[in-house]
């Protein structure tokens, strides 16, 4: 009998001890809204030969709209000893409106990754997931105050993380006397080619008392594929940058749509943050630039050649008024995409944003944006506003107010 408990207790304890060491956590975030847009598409083009529209009002469009997409996920660690420890995280967009997947119907799209980490190491890790901007930069520039709908145009950046990197491998430091920096590569899969559809990206950051500073630069080549195809229902031959629309349906992503048969995407970009007391500003830029148009001709309809350049320069304030309430705005100003001689599109937007904690794990919030459209845009028309990921205008404006909840788990 006392063998018999002995026995138990050793088994008790070593149990005790794995579980100890290892970890796995089911976290998520769940929000809807209800969004009123002043003007969206509903046709591209009419008999007058200009897009027809109307307002909208649009219940639960998180993922469009919101302070942040819904989202669920598993994340785990293991300690191997010696300070190194396994990771793993898998992560899922999904819709509370009808409660589809997100990201083009992957089941862990935002992110799929494993791999291991240890002190002053870093971390390396292998799968779908962001590259180094999204990790150094975006931070800088996008906080929970105004939402998806500040997303530069099309975000053409990345910057806001509508696109995930498949086959990549990361690696991403520990913080050195403040200084940061990170590194992606994707294979791109080509048998007999090894660069093509490849993708990189490089980064750095710096933080030191009240100030911050990120710098990065991506390169993806054959970007309609390496960049904007990396979702289940992307097209293998089609379009994936947007679309020109037609007499019965709306534009998608107009300031980018025209830029598909591009070689190479190289963008890079620079944000810096300085925090005064309960007050953040912030400045930031990127550019943007859709190298050796017409390498794919089967998209290059509007018979472009050369380089196109978008860039954006934006400048936010953040302010957390008390413990439970926080508000924010910025201004962006994107111009460029002249091809062929034709002058480029112009984009000027304001956001706004304010949040109240109910409690830790829940918040009411309002945002709101007004952009304002000028030039030609990709798909070589008068450039019509868009803002975030909404139906595009029919007209060279468009306000749009979102308000809701989101919870978090």
């Amino acid at each position: 009998m006392k063998k018999l408990l002995f026995a138990f207790s050793m088994s008790s304890l070593m149990i005790g001890t794995a579980s100890a060491q290892s970890s796995v956590t089911l976290y998520g975030i769940v929000t809807g809204n209800v969004t009123y847009v002043n003007n969206a598409q509903t046709a591209a083009t009419s008999s007058s030969g200009r897009p027809r529209g109307g307002s909208q009002v649009a219940l639960f469009d998180n993922g469009t709209s919101g302070l942040s997409s819904s989202r669920w996920g598993l994340k785990g660690v293991e300690d191997l000893g010696n300070q190194i420890k396994a990771i793993f995280a898998l992560e899922g967009g999904f819709s509370i409106a009808n409660g589809s997947l997100g990201q083009g119907g992957a089941l862990f799209g935002r992110q799929a990754y494993v791999g291991f980490t240890a002190p002053r190491y870093g971390t390396f890790t292998l799968g779908r997931q962001g590259d180094a901007q999204v990790e150094l930069v975006s931070p800088l520039i996008y906080g929970w105050y105004w939402g998806n709908l500040s997303i530069h145009p099309a975000d053409h950046d990345n910057l806001n993380f509508t696109h995930r990197i498949n086959n990549s491998l990361k690696y991403l430091s520990d913080t050195y006397g403040g200084l940061r920096f990170a590194g992606l590569y994707s294979l791109g899969g080509v048998a007999g080619n090894v660069t093509q559809n490849q993708y990189w990206s490089l980064g750095a950051s710096y933080t030191g008392g009240s100030f911050a500073l990120a710098a990065s630069i991506l390169n993806a080549r054959n970007p309609n594929t390496s960049l904007y195809g990396t979702n289940p229902n992307a097209s293998s031959t089609g379009n994936n940058l947007g679309s020109a629309g037609s007499a019965t349906t709306a534009e998608s992503n107009p300031a980018i749509a025209g830029f598909a048969s591009a070689n190479t995407q190289q963008t890079v970009s620079v944000a810096a943050t300085y925090t005064a007391g309960s007050a953040i500003f912030g400045l930031a830029y990127a550019n943007t630039q859709y190298r050796g148009l017409g390498a794919n001709p089967t998209l290059n309809t509007l018979n472009y050649s050369g380089t196109a350049v978008l860039g954006t320069v934006s400048a936010s304030l953040r302010y957390q008024a008390t413990p439970f309430l926080r508000f924010g705005t910025s201004f962006d100003y994107t111009s460029g995409g002249s091809v062929n001689g034709k002058e480029g599109a112009k984009y000027e937007q304001v956001n706004l944003g304010a949040a109240y904690s109910l409690s830790k794990a829940t918040d009411l919030y309002v945002t709101g944006a007004f952009q304002h459209a000028s030039g030609t845009d990709s798909l070589g028309r008068p450039a019509v506003a868009a803002i975030g990921y909404l139906t595009p205008s029919a007209t060279n404006k468009q306000v749009a107010v979102s308000a809701g909840i989101k919870h978090t788990f």
